[in-house]
């Protein structure tokens, strides 16, 4: 694929040498265009040896060629990482005073602005009217990442991490319409990755749940214009989406605790969790020792259900208009198949929609990509083709809408 890496001028251009380097490592052809501005930050000669292709930034370089309408006819992808104030505003009024203005004029692909500046510029009326018209022309503007700016200062205006803006970009180049703002205004919560019961101060029992589809719909749904809150067991190693709420819990009964919590006034709950049945009875004060004080057995004791709580609130009028999603990691048995499984489960715990999962070796858990099936109290079924777990989050929250109050 054709892609143009658009830099704005700002101190988080550095962060682009990242994002060119993992577009060229999947096979992309790369055009590095940025302001002269952004040359202040990172050099010609860095962009040039990443892409491989030379860099300009003036309408008159290499004047045979045509750049500043060849290279947005012929993108298949523009990602402009990072997207200053100054440069959406330019953007916004149509300009083409040099080839990245020039380019996204003539660019009839999917663009991707990734804004990085302080909070109060990004916050001020006339860029929040900026990156209105930009949305309206049918581009893509990321929620910025809250966090650390230049100095000490801190809140939202952060670019988003190269790998989210990276993870989102290659979405765009599985399905151009995935990021729709469709979610404005709606409150979602999330839960992701596995629960840990503990044994003793040492063990515990988990599963294999990385987090990463949970992670995924959050990221997504927060791109498509919801207030999300991650409610997150065990993610070892997932960086926090962008303008997302992030709570950490531990075990069944602090995410069931948390869950319940962020779902009063909420449109809906996605438990997208790997949440354990079960939990030890007794926990010891002091590691187990092998051959000393180990024990026979273990007991157990069952953990309450959070999704079928979740329904029955709604059932009791605590939870009106809730929408609720539920997950199935399922295997087939000598008793039936994933889908006979999974049936029977949507049955039992009376969500609006249910996202089954085959899991297995290399399948669903600590993995990339994911595909299932997706079922409907109303009797409708949908496959889900195997892809990135962002677009099988993107089909998941489709689905959704038309559940929202």
């Amino acid at each position: 694929m054709r892609i143009v890496v658009g830099v704005g001028g700002g101190i988080a251009a550095y962060k682009a040498c990242s994002l060119v380097r993992k577009f060229t490592e999947t096979g992309h052809d790369v055009r590095v265009i940025p302001t002269e501005s952004a040359l202040q930050f990172v050099g010609r000669a860095t962009f040039e040896a990443l892409s491989g292709n030379p860099v300009h930034t003036g309408v008159f370089a290499d004047v045979p060629e045509v750049p500043h309408v060849r290279l947005g006819q012929e993108a298949d992808l523009v990602v402009i990482a990072p997207a200053t104030a100054d440069l959406m505003a330019r953007s916004a009024l149509g300009r083409a005073d040099d080839l990245l203005t020039a380019t996204l004029l003539t660019a009839r692909c999917p663009v991707l602005y990734a804004p990085a500046m302080h909070t109060e510029m990004w916050e001020h009326p006339a860029t929040v009217a900026n990156v209105a018209t930009l949305r309206a022309h049918g581009a893509i503007v990321m929620e910025p990442a809250a966090g650390r700016l230049t100095g000490a200062d801190t809140g939202p205006g952060r670019l988003p991490e190269p790998e989210e803006i990276f993870a989102l970009a290659s979405l765009l180049l599985e399905r151009s319409d995935a990021i729709p703002r469709d979610l404005t205004g709606r409150r979602i919560v999330v839960s992701a990755g596995g629960t840990r019961e503990p044994l003793d101060p040492v063990r515990f029992l988990g599963n294999r749940s990385s987090g990463k589809q949970g992670f995924a719909l959050a990221r997504l749904a927060a791109q498509r214009g919801a207030h999300v809150t991650l409610v997150a067991g065990n993610t070892i190693g997932l960086e926090p989406p962008a303008a997302v709420e992030l709570v950490h819990v531990t075990t069944a009964e602090q995410l069931g605790v948390a869950v319940d919590k962020h779902a009063v006034g909420a449109d809906a709950v996605i438990m997208a969790a790997a949440v354990a049945d079960f939990r030890p009875t007794n926990v010891a004060a002091a590691k187990i020792k092998k051959g000393v004080d180990e024990p026979d057995r273990i007991d157990l004791t069952k953990n309450r259900d959070i999704l079928a709580g979740l329904v029955q609130a709604r059932h009791d009028g605590q939870l009106p208009g809730l929408a609720i999603v539920g997950f199935a990691a399922e295997t087939g048995d000598e008793h039936g198949d994933v889908l006979t499984h999974a049936r029977a489960k949507l049955e039992r715990k009376g969500c609006d929609l249910l996202v089954v999962n085959a899991v297995g070796e290399g399948k669903a858990f600590e993995v990339d990509n994911n595909d299932g099936w997706l079922l409907g109290a109303d009797g409708t079924e949908q496959a889900l083709d195997h892809g990135s777990k962002l677009l099988l989050a993107s089909r998941v929250l489709d689905a959704l809408g038309p559940l929202l109050r």
